[in-house]
């Protein structure tokens, strides 16, 4: 008799963050337009119900996570992915890097870089022409923060924008991660 498999659940924390072709690949956490925050659960190999946001507050795009990499925040990086429709938690979107939005929590006392990386859909109408963070409009990054500060403050926290840099700056993040992984 075959022995039973430990798991019934894939795990994308197994998977390589960079796909050959120089894509990444971005597992959603939690969709776009929604209030439930979902995160991962390695110890389970799960997504599991995080938190809600309050009425009126939603996410306002697709974020997820690189797999093996571990960002300064203790966990893997954190992505916003930009596409035409949300996709679902656990879903494996190969995407490509335009740059990072470089930023810092303060938690009480302690400062910590909470730094993310934003990506494209590869398969994606909306978005085909955006290479570079700078072919964005600059109100959609003024947008971008705002969430990002009145997210933070949800959970007590102070959230400082840096900058957003491009894609070179982030591709030293996620090498720096995987390292850390």
């Amino acid at each position: 008799m075959a022995p039973k498999k430990k798991y019934g659940l894939a795990d994308p924390s197994r998977l390589e963050p960079v796909l050959k072709k120089g894509l990444l690949q971005v597992i959603v956490e939690t969709p776009k337009a929604s209030r439930n925050k979902f995160s991962f659960d390695p110890e389970q190999e799960i997504f599991a119900l995080k938190k809600v946001l309050p009425a009126g507050m939603v996410f306002p795009y697709d974020f997820g996570f690189l797999p093996k990499t571990l960002a300064d925040d203790g966990d893997p990086i954190d992505v916003l992915l930009l596409m035409d429709e949300p996709a679902f938690p656990g879903v494996l979107v190969p995407s490509r890097l335009i740059g990072v939005i470089e930023g810092e929590q303060v938690d009480g006392k302690k400062r910590i870089r909470n730094d993310r990386l934003v990506a494209i859909a590869e398969a994606n109408h909306m978005y085909q022409n955006v290479r570079r963070l700078n072919d964005l409009p600059k109100q959609f990054l003024r947008e971008l923060e705002d969430f990002f500060v009145n997210y933070h403050r949800l959970e007590g926290k102070k959230y400082k924008l840096l900058g957003y840099k491009e894609i070179a700056v982030a591709e030293r993040l996620i090498k720096k991660a995987k390292k850390a992984a």
